[in-house]
């Protein structure tokens, strides 16, 4: 009986844990202004430029 019932707890266990996923979708555009302006940094500092300040939480 312990056997069958242990048997039975890993097995409904593992199902459940198998079943969960986390999606998390990124609106294409904004990842792509966002990576384009890292991009732009990225070569300003290369060509001597300052960095501009950032407002914080803000996306251009």
């Amino acid at each position: 009986m312990k056997t069958t019932f242990l048997a039975a707890a890993l097995l409904l266990g593992g199902m459940t844990a198998g079943c969960v996923t986390i999606n998390i979708y990124f609106p294409a555009a904004a990842a792509e202004k966002a990576a384009d302006k890292i991009i732009d940094d990225i070569w300003q500092l290369k060509q001597g430029a300052k960095p501009q300040p950032e407002t914080q939480g803000e996306i251009k």
